[in-house]
């Protein structure tokens, strides 16, 4: 029987996927760019312009490598795939497993045919088995078990350069005087340009250049540009959040890792014979390492295990609305949280440190709903997926799981973003102050948070420390007064 090939805008590789059961002379390779998923929401014009622009370039290379493909717009996918299957009533529809609840909910109610999903490492039944036999989801107990399973940096067992991992190597702070390194840009081309007249007017952010590539070409030439470029230091300044780069030396892979134009399998190669040549240091192999078979397999292993209800997890009863400054950067006086966003507007990226311990600190100390806060980091970054963002938000960014996921809220005053970053010489707030009109809003808050969620962290002996901390603060009533002043004004888009 001749197959309908649907390419969801998650899986363009001819090499993975349903494309890999495709035939040239018999099936027809199908992709729908959905109205309702274009115009639904308040998207980044990054995302819309990358994840549409890589879709219609790889309808377009199929085509012109002989493949039979129709690529539809309509106002849904199912719409779409029902379109064409009236015009083939004889055709199976094929899909890779889908990579999120809701399409795969979706296909099934279609009868689709699912293809093993090989765009991960790590298959569900596989993280299953791992997940089952644990008492906590432990992040890097996995990580070192994917080690062995894999043959990745162990030699008889036992880990290359003598330990799992090289955190400890990797957590400087950014220097004074450090060359950052360029970044690539791409040319726009017909394809690029037609995408761009067509984004809705209510898509947020700046579209000005190339700075995402749009075809396997060019996700292959940043993949260079990085294990040239950056990799050596990428290791050391990993946490490190600097003011003369809003990139660092971070890969910049990750948009085409989560569309299937590179996949996790040739990106590790790559990184190990980088390695092999001498020139890169373990802290750095590693650490890059463990974000694609560690981190990233984790996250979205956990997304299956977890189930569709956990992204309604709110275990801090959590709801105050978005803040303006999340769209608006002028919107705040806090020069760390406006030079983020102000990142994220122009770029639709900015690295893990940024995400987690500005935003999503600021999102987890000001009691934001982690549901409207999921939605906008859905939105507005290139490289979100709902696999990618319901653990990362929902579990790490605002502990709304209980500890399900992260045994302890990453919470944060000033001085962490004052040590990795170099935001606070030029900010009005003082990171070291909780009280006073000076005081950094992070530090006020952070104590405050505690306070307000004294009860739920009593029984976290991981929260022992700081509980005990706020049980030795003179200046408790003065927190809780300036506390109010900042939540009050982050809300007004004065503080």
């Amino acid at each position: 029987m001749s197959q309908i090939i649907y390419i969801p805008f998650d899986q363009l590789s001819t090499e993975r996927g349903a494309m890999k059961v495709a035939s040239k002379e018999n099936d027809l390779v199908v992709l729908v760019e959905s109205q309702r998923m274009i115009t639904g929401r308040q998207w980044h014009r990054q995302r819309l312009q990358f994840l549409i622009s890589s879709a219609r370039h790889f309808a377009e290379e199929l085509a012109s490598d002989g493949w039979q493909v129709r690529y539809l717009k309509s106002e849904t996918t199912k719409a779409g795939l029902k379109e064409v299957l009236q015009q083939f009533p004889h055709f199976q529809l094929v899909c890779a497993t889908p990579n999120s609840f809701r399409l795969r909910e979706m296909l099934s109610t279609m009868n689709a045919t699912f293809v093993e999903n090989d765009f991960f490492l790590t298959s569900e039944d596989m993280f299953s088995l791992w997940a089952d036999k644990q008492k906590s989801f432990t992040m890097e107990n996995f990580y070192r078990a994917q080690r062995k399973r894999l043959n990745i940096l162990v030699d008889n067992g036992e880990p290359v350069g003598g330990a799992w991992n090289f955190d400890a190597d990797n957590r400087l702070a950014p220097p004074k005087q450090h060359d950052w390194g360029s970044t690539l840009t791409f040319a726009t081309d017909d394809v690029d340009r037609q995408v761009t007249q067509e984004l809705p007017e209510t898509s947020w952010g700046n579209l000005d250049g190339k700075i995402w590539g749009t075809t396997r070409a060019e996700a292959l030439q940043q993949m260079e540009h990085f294990f040239t470029h950056h990799f050596a230091n990428f290791g050391p300044y990993e946490d490190a959040m600097p003011n003369a780069s809003w990139s660092g030396h971070h890969s910049l892979l990750s948009p085409y890792l989560n569309n299937g134009l590179l996949s996790p399998h040739e990106v590790v190669r790559a990184a190990l014979n980088r390695f092999a040549d001498g020139d890169v240091p373990i802290s750095s192999c590693e650490g890059f390492i463990r974000q694609i078979i560690g981190w990233r397999e984790y996250i979205n292993g956990m997304y299956w295990y977890l189930g569709y209800d956990y992204r309604d997890n709110n275990h801090l009863n959590a709801t105050r609305k978005l803040l303006p400054l999340f769209h608006d950067a002028q919107a705040t006086h806090m020069n760390c949280v406006k030079s983020v966003v102000s990142d994220v507007h122009e770029y639709g990226w900015t690295h893990h440190i940024p995400r987690l311990m500005v935003l999503s600190n600021l999102a987890l100390l000001t009691g934001v709903s982690p549901q409207d806060f999921l939605d906008w980091m859905r939105e507005v970054f290139i490289d979100a997926a709902d696999w990618v963002m319901v653990p990362n938000v929902i579990g790490m960014a605002t502990h709304a799981d209980n500890g399900v996921l992260m045994t302890k809220p990453y919470a944060s005053g000033g001085a962490y973003i004052s040590k990795m970053g170099q935001f606070c010489k030029e900010c009005q707030y003082d990171p070291k102050k909780r009280t006073g009109n000076d005081a950094c809003p992070f530090t006020t808050l952070y104590w405050d948070f505690l306070d307000r969620n004294k009860e739920a962290f009593a029984k976290n002996h991981r929260m022992f420390q700081q509980m005990a901390g706020l049980r030795r603060l003179s200046d408790l009533p003065e927190v809780r007064t300036r506390a109010q002043h900042v939540l009050s004004g982050l809300s007004s888009g004065e503080v």
